[in-house]
């Protein structure tokens, strides 16, 4: 395949790596709101990938991720573009909130977008029609939301073969499979023809190191799947568990109110009927038992110590025998890297 240039409203020739702050708003005052991006494209031909970072900007592993990537490759080694948007959500990084500030308009809740609509669309629109609609396939960073941290994970529409190639081949252990909300980056780009993941990974406000660094190298085991660096090898993990029915995971919810104490241990494993959480009320004289309804891993969990009746506490999704004999072996091995409150 030939090598061609990048093209948004320019374009980046074969050979180039360009560093680029792109405008897609304005403020109050009339000045830009402009998102960075990385385009590097490669000497060689080959497929363009995407990778989007900060959608809700105070969610910023991905950030990390994005920097990482901007920096690592050379035009010389790849086969193919790499476009890196740094951060999407300009607004609501700046303000170290999830969503676009004053009106609270969710930016992963607005694709393609269009013109003449609301703030968030019209950003969306950019951010789409520039940077996602030229590409192959794409990958989109998220962590939890605040006063909550997450399992590393990827979210894909596994009935669709080409993003359940893509799913596996970024390498985690475990996928939650299902479409996305209607309007979000994945679900457009994916109907558009360009298979697209979500990454969850820990929680909003940081950068967790060991977290960036899987996420790493996910993304080199998609590129070596891809043929854009072709003499790397894809990861495959130890064990690989796919949630596709909703009877396999679950929310567990506050009945009570009070003070949450976690009870599982430093893995996030547990078996049926093990005490995941206790709530107690302030003088200590109620106390609340929370307990697994099946063995699983605890994918996501409250980080805020403080519940009302409603409130989640935490997100488990069910493993079968063969995963959870793997799953031991590598806890007993010392294996086991899952730590989604580090």
């Amino acid at each position: 395949m030939d090598p061609e240039p990048f093209r948004y409203d320019s374009e980046v020739p074969p050979g180039e790596v360009r560093h680029l702050r792109y405008e897609i708003s304005e403020t109050y005052l009339g000045d830009p709101v402009e998102i960075p991006v990385t385009v590097i494209n490669g000497e060689q031909g080959g497929p363009s990938v995407f990778m989007t970072a900060a959608l809700h900007g105070d969610e910023l592993n991905g950030v990390k991720v994005m920097q990482e990537v901007a920096s690592r490759y050379n035009p010389a080694d790849i086969h193919g573009t790499i476009v890196c948007i740094h951060v999407a959500n300009v607004p609501g990084y700046l303000a170290q909130q999830r969503y676009i500030p004053i009106y609270d308009l969710d930016l992963n809740r607005s694709f393609p977008g269009r013109d003449g609509a609301n703030t968030a669309e019209r950003m969306a629109n950019q951010i789409y029609r520039r940077f996602v609609e030229p590409c192959d396939l794409g990958i989109d960073f998220h962590t939890s939301t605040r006063n909550r941290t997450t399992m590393y994970h990827v979210r894909a529409d596994m009935s669709r073969p080409e993003v359940a190639r893509l799913a596996r081949s970024f390498g985690a252990n475990l996928i939650l499979s299902g479409e996305a909300e209607a309007s979000s980056l994945r679900t457009v780009a994916t109907n558009d023809g360009i298979p697209t993941i979500t990454v969850e990974m820990g929680r909003a406000h940081r950068f967790q190191p060991a977290m960036v660094d899987r996420a790493l190298e996910g993304v080199e085991s998609v590129l070596a799947e891809y043929g854009v660096l072709p003499d790397e090898a894809v990861s495959w993990p130890g064990w690989t568990r796919v949630i596709d029915s909703a009877t396999d995971k679950t929310w567990l919810r506050a009945d009570v109110g009070g003070l949450v104490e976690m009870q599982y241990g430093d893995v996030p494993l547990v078996h049926e009927g093990d005490t995941i959480c206790t709530i107690s009320d302030h003088f200590k004289t109620r106390e609340k038992r929370v307990s697994a309804p099946f063995t699983g891993l605890v994918a996501g969990v409250l980080q805020n110590p403080v519940a009302a009746p409603g409130h989640p506490l935490c997100h488990l999704v069910s493993v079968d025998d063969a995963t959870l004999r793997e799953i031991e072996r590598e806890i007993e091995a010392g294996e086991f890297t899952e730590r989604p409150w580090s």
